[in-house]
Order: C-alpha cells, then sequence, then structure tokens
C-alpha cells in the first residue's frame, strides 16, 4: 500500500530543507512564504536491515524495498480556513494524506526570518491546529444539517448514530481540541467517522526542527512542544533539519555514519522520521524472497494471511489457500528456504492466521 505523508507548517520553520533530505526532489527553501507553491511529492524507500540481510542471503536479481509518498505542503497563514494565502490549496491537499508530519521551528536564527517575528512553537502549532479545527468544524455542521432530520424523525439507525458522533466532534472542535481526542470505541462509530476525512483526525507526528547542539537531547522549546501535546495521542520526534541536508550530500554510508557518530546519533533524523510515521499509522512489513526476487510489503498491524496476500495482488486474496510462514530469525539463522523446511520450521497457516511483523510469506492460492 502507497504511504502518502504530507509535511505542514507555517513558512521557514525547515519543511522543505526536510523534505529535500528525505526525498531526491528538490524544493525551493528560500528565505520567504510560499516558496513551495504547488505540493512536492517525493517517493523514498523504507529502511529496513531486514531486507537487506535476506538479500545477502539469496543474492537475488532484485531487491525491492517498500516506499512512501512524502508531500511538501505549501505554508499556512492565518485565516487559511476562509481561504487566506494558499489556504483553500493547502487544505485541499492535506485531505489527501494519510497523515501529517507537522514541523516547528525549535531554533534560534537571526538570519532566518519568521513569518510571526519570533520563535514560539506552541504558537505555530496553535495557529494551524485552530485553521484545521475551523475548517473541521465546518464539515462537521454541514453533516449536522444534512442527517439531524433523518435522526431526530425517521428510524435511521445509522444516522442517529453518525448525528452523536458529529456532535462529539463538534463540542471537541468547539473547544479548541482536535477531532482526534474524540476516543470512538466501537468499529463501526470508527467506520462511519473515517468516512467524513476530518483534518483533524490524521495521525500527526510532530517534528521539532532544532539547531546542531540540540540535535540528541532536544531544547527548551521542544520540551514546551511535549507539554503542548501531551493529552493529544500525538507523537514527537526531534530533528536537526539542517544538519540531516549536510549528511544526505555525503557520498557513501560509512561517511554519513560517522557524521551521525560524531553527533552522538545511532540513525539520521530521516531514517528515524519514517520509522516513527510507520509506527504512527500502525504499519508493519512482511517479506516475500527468493532467487528471482527480496521484496518488503507494507501491511496494517491485525491483518489475517488473506489480507495481506491480496497486497500483492487481488487474485492472491480471492483464491486464497493458505500461507507458508518461515519466521524471520529462523531464516537467518538456518540461512535458505530449503533449510528452513529441512529442519520444520515452516509453518502452514490458514484464513485466520493474523500475519506478524518480519513474517517471511509464500501464498498458496487457485482462481
Amino acid at each position: 500500500m502507497a504511504l502518502q505523508c504530507g509535511i505542514v507548517g507555517l513558512p521557514n520553520v525547515g519543511k522543505s530543507t526536510l523534505f529535500n533530505c528525505l526525498s531526491n526532489a528538490k524544493a525551493q527553501a528560500a528565505n520567504f512564504p510560499f516558496c513551495t507553491i504547488e505540493p512536492n511529492v517525493g517517493v523514498i524507500t523504507v529502511p529496513d536491515e531486514r531486507l537487506t540481510k535476506l538479500a545477502e542471503i539469496d543474492k537475488p536479481q532484485r531487491v525491492i524495498p517498500t516506499t512512501v509518498e512524502i508531500v511538501d505542503i505549501a505554508g499556512l497563514v492565518k485565516g487559511a480556513s476562509k481561504g487566506e494565502g494558499l489556504g483553500n490549496k493547502f487544505l485541499a491537499n492535506i485531505r489527501e494524506t494519510d497523515a501529517i508530519l507537522h514541523v516547528l521551528r525549535c531554533f534560534d536564527d537571526e538570519n532566518v526570518v519568521h513569518v510571526d517575528g519570533s520563535v514560539n512553537p506552541v504558537r505555530d502549532k496553535e495557529i494551524i491546529d485552530f485553521e484545521l479545527q475551523l475548517k473541521d468544524l465546518d464539515t462537521v455542521d454541514r453533516q449536522l444539517t444534512k442527517v439531524q432530520k433523518q435522526a431526530q424523525t425517521g428510524g435511521d439507525k445509522q444516522a442517529k448514530r453518525l448525528y452523536d458522533i458529529l456532535l462529539q466532534y463538534k463540542t471537541a472542535l468547539e473547544q479548541g481540541k482536535s477531532a482526534r481526542t474524540v476516543k470512538l470505541d466501537n468499529k463501526d462509530d470508527r467506520k462511519l467517522a473515517a468516512d467524513l476525512f476530518l483534518l483533524t483526525d490524521k495521525p500527526v507526528l510532530y517534528v521539532c526542527n532544532v539547531d546542531e547542539k540540540s540535535a540528541v537531547t532536544g531544547n527548551a522549546y521542544v520540551d514546551q512542544v511535549r507539554e503542548a501535546i501531551k493529552e493529544e495521542g500525538a507523537d514527537l520526534l526531534v530533528v536537526a533539519a539542517k544538519i540531516e541536508s549536510e549528511i544526505s550530500e555525503l557520498d557513501t554510508y560509512e561517511e554519513r555514519q560517522m557524521f551521525l557518530e560524531e553527533i552522538g546519533l545511532q540513525e539520521s533524523g530521516v531514517v528515524r522520521l519514517i520509522k516513527s510515521a510507520y509506527h504512527l499509522l500502525d504499519l508493519q512489513t512482511y517479506f516475500t524472497t527468493g532467487a528471482d526476487e527480496s521484496r518488503a510489503w507494507t501491511f496494517t498491524r491485525g491483518s489475517k494471511a488473506p489480507q495481506c496476500a491480496g497486497i500483492i495482488h487481488t487474485d492472491f486474496e480471492r483464491g486464497f489457500i493458505r500461507a507458508e510462514v518461515i519466521k524471520y530469525t529462523d531464516y537467518v539463522r538456518l540461512g535458505s528456504e530449503a533449510a528452513c523446511r529441512e529442519a520444520g520450521k515452516i509453518g502452514v497457516e490458514g484464513r485466520e492466521y493474523v500475519v506478524q511483523d518480519g513474517d517471511i510469506l509464500h501464498f498458496r492460492f487457485n482462481v
């Protein structure tokens, strides 16, 4: 499945710099608002040491990692929900993404102008939150008008349920809270809610863009953000985008690792960001491997074998018979599928098998 994350934030917080680190596509990283007028889309591979190891074992003709689409969305100003600046374009682009990477400026630099004149990441966060919440409130009010009569006078149970859900969202949004703070325990309720496509219901990762000396430990700005989001159910990641930009221009993996070690990091911010995005959306990876191809496939945690088979091709799900499963640790330890078979380490699983992260799968099907 193609995962799409939208990078958002006020102008001049480091969005385009971070995007350039993530993708070969280059957005114009200029020191003024709206330098990224059209969304730039970059497709990046998801780093996974397990796929590298499988390729070393099987030496296939092709190695295909899974990918993430990163969309650098135009900057935002106050009044975007009413169409100010590039607001309508911004809101339309963000609606299409699976998750939001909200970049916040957490560094001081007199050479980089802040659109509001001073560095205050919590204020910046609240500006974008407010605009998205206003747009969601408009969506909720329009939906309430549509379903109110059915819910209150008719016998349509689903309309009544949707009406109740909309009222919960309306209450939260009017209190300045995002839609994601409304907890819906019922699976059917969550499905109804998902169909509303509310902007503030999307999973969000707050990316605190810091200076080099704060890349490992963070700083007071990061602490302020952490306190502000503690009840929001959102994740936070500290990244020094300027340093990441310098790292991305180094030629070899060894040079990049040496650079990281010098500043006290084990992994680059780019790698940590991609992994965090996967965690944010509850995604995991299974593998197929052999002489022809070693490949990573993304699935949602909790998916059963037929649904995972369908990610490769719909015929695999439609005609699913069984899945042959090898655990990654067994494959690496024994060194081949044949050795795993001889050792009795290949499980045969049916339709109810819940695929686990790192499983190596071979599907049997008939259509």
